[in-house]
């Protein structure tokens, strides 16, 4: 696909990369020249500086023959506004990142008037999947398909768990038989596991399960499993302020500390059930004057890389609770990556993940969407989530006579609202919603787990 960026900031960057790497055509747009010339020299793609919305600048990335415009400025108003000149211009589809709450809250009406194929709010989306984390505490990690009916979830095989030393083919005679081990990680290296493969205490292992079996799950394996009741927040931004209202709609008790007073004083408008705290959340005698030690969880979403992490450190020493840790800069996140802060959240590759699966569903010709996509394992793995379509070569026939791809792995099938774990004997029907995890790159429909 014939592919324009506007805006090289985290997030353009980061899908500049990525679909490049996937093999589109991919063009630039910032206002800063330096930038520009960065990324396109480092990823070999065509630059453009200029403003967005103009409609030479456009014309000159190559809008009459593009595909997708994607605006992901630091600009609401400027990235719908492309996204319009866009469609009137080259007739292509057209991504916005919108951020605002108050813009959001009416994006349907916003999408429909200005012919938007897709809207995404990056801190909504990090907020979700720090409420997931919150939701289950014991995982290392939460992705979820079906709509919310499956899990895959990560966590650590405990010493003297059940799983330790068993082989996957006697796992159902030991735990819940509706969960399937996905993925493991041990000493660096990443198995897409076969019936023989042994698991061992310490490994990080990913595992579908249907959301009404995780704590039995876990209780089964020897996780302990925390309800969170009390949940502090350090920063009052964009995110903060999502994961405030899905926790307080959840009926979780929130604390947000903020340092702008303005700031404080607008979340407590917004959130009148939440407490809001003016202060600094670097100041170690605010913590501990605020039970710091008594809250079940900590998601520190300040602006500042350095001051998340060293908040997630301190919490460690003095609390059990559970850390989610905001990471906007790729190089710090890779700096972290072995230290104990608890979850990284990099709202930059989630967006990242929303778009390129719009793009996957965009350039299939197989009657299959990619309707979710996750990367794992830094990476190195991808969780997708097709709908399958009656024309495709994996319809009606027993997995057991399908030929997949090494490192590819059927995970889960969901039917009519039914979740079904695959076995050799079950078939694959038009409608399914099949959830795959893989090694392999750039999966655009459910056929491409075949073989060739």
């Amino acid at each position: 696909m014939n592919i324009i960026i506007a805006g090289c900031g985290r997030v353009g960057s980061t899908l500049t990369e990525q679909l490049s790497a996937e093999g589109h055509e991919i063009s630039i747009i910032d206002e800063d020249a330096e930038v520009v010339e960065n990324i396109s020299a480092k990823f070999d793609v065509m630059g453009v500086e200029g403003n967005c919305i103009s409609y030479r600048i456009q014309k000159e990335a190559g809008i009459d023959d593009a595909d997708l415009l994607i605006a992901v400025t630091d600009s609401d108003e400027t990235n719908m506004l492309a996204c319009l000149i866009g469609k009137k211009t080259g007739n292509c589809h057209t991504i916005a990142r919108v951020r605002t709450p108050e813009y959001f809250e009416e994006i349907s009406y916003i999408r429909e008037e200005l012919g938007l194929s897709m809207s995404i709010n990056p801190e909504l989306a990090a907020a979700s999947e720090v409420a997931r984390l919150i939701q289950i505490p014991s995982a290392l990690e939460v992705d979820t398909f079906a709509k919310g009916r499956v899990n895959l979830i990560k966590i650590q095989i405990p010493e003297k768990s059940v799983l330790d030393g068993i082989n996957l083919i006697h796992m159902a005679e030991k735990v819940n038989k509706n969960v399937l081990v996905c993925m493991v990680e041990r000493e660096g290296e990443v198995i897409i596991p076969r019936g023989g493969f042994v698991l061992k205490a310490g490994d990080h292992m990913s595992v579908t399960v249907p959301i009404k079996d995780v704590n039995h799950f876990l209780r089964q394996i020897g996780v302990k499993a925390k309800s969170i009741h009390n949940v502090m927040i350090a920063g009052g931004g964009t995110i903060s302020y999502y994961l405030a209202r899905q926790l307080i709609a959840a009926k979780v008790n929130v604390k947000i500390v903020e340092k702008d007073l303005d700031r404080c004083s607008e979340l407590s408008e917004l959130l009148p059930e939440a407490m809001i705290i003016h202060g600094d959340v670097t100041e170690r005698d605010l913590l501990l004057e605020e039970n710091i030690g008594n809250e079940d969880a900590v998601a520190a979403l300040t602006d500042s890389d350095e001051e998340n992490v060293l908040l997630s450190l301190f919490v460690g020493k003095v609390s059990n609770a559970k850390r989610m840790v905001k990471i906007t800069s790729s190089s710090f996140e890779e700096v972290i990556d072995e230290m104990p802060v608890g979850n990284i959240v990099a709202p930059k590759n989630i967006t990242a993940e929303y778009i390129l699966r719009y793009v996957r569903s965009r350039q299939n010709s197989y009657e299959s969407n990619v309707e979710t996509l996750y990367r794992l394992a830094d990476g190195r793995v991808e969780a997708l989530e097709f709908t399958v379509g009656a024309n495709t070569k994996v319809c009606n026939n027993p997995i057991s006579a399908l030929r997949l791809k090494d490192n590819t792995l059927l995970c889960s099938i969901t039917r009519n609202g039914k979740i079904i774990r695959p076995t050799g004997k079950e078939s694959i029907l038009p409608k399914d919603n099949v959830v795959v995890v893989t090694k392999h790159q750039g999966l655009n429909g459910i056929d491409d787990i075949l073989a060739e």
